[in-house]
């Protein structure tokens, strides 16, 4: 299988590390919105260009890609970085680290990463365009929404529903049975023991709000 990597930052070289121990995929080039990266490889990868190159390599016969662009607070440019390929005609593809653990019972939408050492659970449901980053641990029967980012060391204990396009920051904890809604931020190190609204924000031991909800 022939691949596209888009984005060529740090986020995208921890995916071609684990692409490139499969050998059943070849990544061929990266793009990049970057006009200075044209032409610079990444782990020995070239960067073709920007997005408007997605059209010529589709004619080619190219129909996979992966999402190398991460998020910190705001995972809307990774909405529509999957928004925009899938209109163009690819599929995106899942990237699982090696040395993560990932359940037989449970299920991973299209273009979900688990990065290294990222566990989950039994029974956990995950949506397209995911990152489970390092070390994360997405518990037993959670339900986690499309285009959300759990950032690296974070802990989601069971039963957890994360809604649409939420950032769980580092280090963060939640605890089990709670929401997280749709576009809500939970900041580094936080720990919360309260449902989170649409849009809103949450920090500190124990977590507070920094925002209320809002509509997304």
């Amino acid at each position: 299988m022939r691949v596209i990597g888009i984005g060529a930052g740090g986020h995208a070289r921890v995916l071609l590390e684990a692409l490139q121990t499969r050998q059943d995929i070849e990544v061929i080039g990266l793009l990049d919105a970057d006009p200075d990266l044209k032409g610079a490889e990444v782990l020995g990868v070239r960067v073709l260009g920007g997005d408007d190159q997605l059209e010529r390599l589709h004619a080619e016969g190219i129909r996979d890609v992966f999402i190398g662009v991460g998020g910190t607070s705001d995972n809307a440019p990774r909405r529509r970085l999957f928004e925009l390929v899938k209109a163009r005609g690819f599929e995106v593809l899942s990237v699982i680290h090696g040395s993560s653990v990932l359940s037989p019972s449970a299920n991973l939408g299209e273009g979900t990463c688990l990065c290294p050492g990222a566990i989950v659970a039994a029974g956990a449901t995950l949506g397209r365009n995911v990152i489970v980053n390092t070390g994360a641990i997405v518990e037993h029967d959670c339900e986690v929404g499309d285009h959300v980012h759990i950032a690296s060391g974070a802990v989601i204990a069971g039963a957890v529903v994360i809604g649409e396009g939420a950032h769980v920051g580092a280090g963060a904890s939640v605890r089990q049975g709670l929401k997280i809604g749709r576009y809500a931020l939970v900041a580094m190190g936080a720990a919360v023991v309260d449902d989170v609204p649409d849009g809103g924000a949450v920090a500190g031991v124990p977590a507070k709000p920094l925002r209320s909800g809002v509509k997304p």
